[in-house]
């Protein structure tokens, strides 16, 4: 197998040790300034970017560090923040964190936006807020800023930026219009954005849209096409390449839309992204790159080289070694920052992990076709799933005889009476509970005192927003 070049959604940013975390809570307690807190943020950036330099990877990318996420960095990037945090007398960064937070203090009384998970991760986003005289400007030069450090350093990185579209999808509306009210001035910025990037010297700028994972609707296709038929000609204009990067799951709703909008790049997710493969086959474009995300960005595990080999194999063949880029289903965000890390776990089992760190040598080695990694990891494969066998043979009590549904009823309904007896004071259980789940019960938030995120976030007046159930990105194995 011939080499195959690489690339990376994004990178933690938490900090090895949680350098941010740490340097973050005294930024708020006052103890430390605010030219130290970005200090520690810059040094954080600055290791991501070296770390995936030296393994290698061709494609890295640049602004997907946040002090919060990316959806709120969007937002403050645009100028798309309400009246009320723009009136306080903070600085952009105190501003920024008060619409994450919530601020009580001299200079004002703030609740913060909404928040709300993001896709299927055990992460959130703070929930954009769109009124009818809001207009997208470039307010801010964090894109260009984050470039031009990892330039300094000798990287070169693509510029990633929160897609207009999902950014438009996940937004709320407070007034009479909608998404497509504000997809011309969008375009607009975004463009602005990308001129910025080419005149600091970027070659590439990537759109994430993981909304495209959503079932889309006509309308909304609609809305996609139009913002990217306008966008990519300007950015083009601007002299840059565009990469347009989902993950989640596939977008079988949209690609005969994606690869027909003539992307330079395309990144799919192989993972979670049930369909992603039967897409490719079905027609790819020759001149386009595919980011093909088969290295699984969420779990710890170390991957299968002859599954993902085998995989990648059928990529090719589909789409032609020439064209495929080797990546991460999605941001390593979601995982540690390296096994290297961890002092209290016997080495027979950090053996088993891939952290951020060990999942960029396997972007390598697999990019390489390293078959002496192969076998390395083969081993450790085989003791995974022999272990499992007699955990399973082992651990298990025998299988209960097989009893009727009103057997089973009964069972249930006075293990309930039990539980209601036992507990007075909590929520009744229903009695005829019969191979099903009960219904949830909604507790109401305590009442906002907001000095850390999450109590100031809630907001039942919100309206409802896409979730992940609405996604098709069921679990697919690696």
């Amino acid at each position: 197998m011939s080499n195959k070049k690489t690339s990376v959604i994004g990178f933690p940013r938490i900090g090895k040790a949680r350098e941010l975390k740490f340097a973050s809570e005294k930024f708020f307690k006052g103890e430390i300034s605010e030219a130290e807190l970005q200090n520690v943020a810059a040094e954080i950036r600055q290791y991501g970017w070296a770390k995936q330099k030296t393994a290698g990877i061709d494609f890295i990318p640049s602004n997907d560090f946040s002090f919060y996420d990316n959806v709120l960095d969007t937002a403050f990037l645009f100028g798309i923040v309400p009246e009320r945090y723009k009136k306080l007398e903070l600085s952009d960064l105190e501003k920024y964190f008060a619409a994450a937070h919530g601020y009580q203090g001299e200079k004002g009384d703030v609740k913060a936006l909404p928040m709300k998970k993001w896709f299927n991760t055990n992460y959130h986003y703070i929930v954009p807020e769109i009124d009818d005289a809001s207009e997208f400007k470039v307010n801010d030069s964090k894109p260009v800023q984050e470039y031009n450090e990892a330039k300094v350093a000798g990287i070169q990185t693509v510029p990633t930026l929160i897609g207009a579209y999902t950014f438009l999808r996940l937004a709320r509306y407070n007034g009479q219009k909608k998404a497509k009210d504000f997809a011309t001035s969008a375009v607009a910025a975004y463009a602005k954005v990308a001129e910025l990037l080419a005149a600091a010297g970027a070659e590439w700028i990537s759109f994430a849209e993981p909304a495209l994972v959503f079932d889309v609707t006509a309308e909304e296709k609609e809305l996609f096409k139009s913002i990217y038929v306008e966008l990519i000609k300007k950015v083009r204009a601007a002299g840059l390449k565009v990469a347009l990067q989902t993950y989640f799951g596939d977008i079988r709703d949209v690609y005969q839309d994606v690869v027909a909008l003539g992307f330079d790049a395309i990144g799919l997710d192989f993972v979670e992204g049930l369909k992603s493969l039967e897409l490719v086959k079905s027609g790819f474009p020759k001149n386009t790159l595919l980011l093909a995300g088969v290295v699984n960005g969420k779990n710890i595990w170390r991957a299968d080289f002859a599954q993902k080999n085998a995989l990648l194999a059928e990529i090719v063949s589909a789409v032609g070694a020439e064209n495929v880029v080797v990546g991460t289903s999605c941001s390593l965000l979601h995982v540690p920052y390296t096994v290297a890390a961890e002092q209290k776990l016997p080495a027979e089992t950090l053996r088993h992990f891939a952290f951020a760190e060990e999942k960029l040598v396997e972007l390598a080695e697999i990019a390489n076709g390293d078959v002496n990694a192969l076998e390395r990891i083969r081993p450790c494969l085989q003791r995974r799933v022999c272990r499992r066998t007699l955990r399973c043979r082992q651990n298990l009590p025998p299988s209960p005889p097989l009893i009727s549904n009103a057997s089973r009823a009964a069972s249930n309904a006075a293990m309930c009476r039990r539980l209601n007896s036992s507990c007075p004071h909590s929520p009744r259980l229903p009695l005829g509970l019969s191979r099903r789940r009960p219904k949830s019960v909604r507790i109401a938030p305590p009442s906002a005192r907001v000095k850390f995120p999450r109590n100031s976030t809630w907001n039942s007046t919100a309206k409802k927003l896409p979730n992940a159930s609405s996604c098709k990105k069921k679990s697919a194995s690696t």
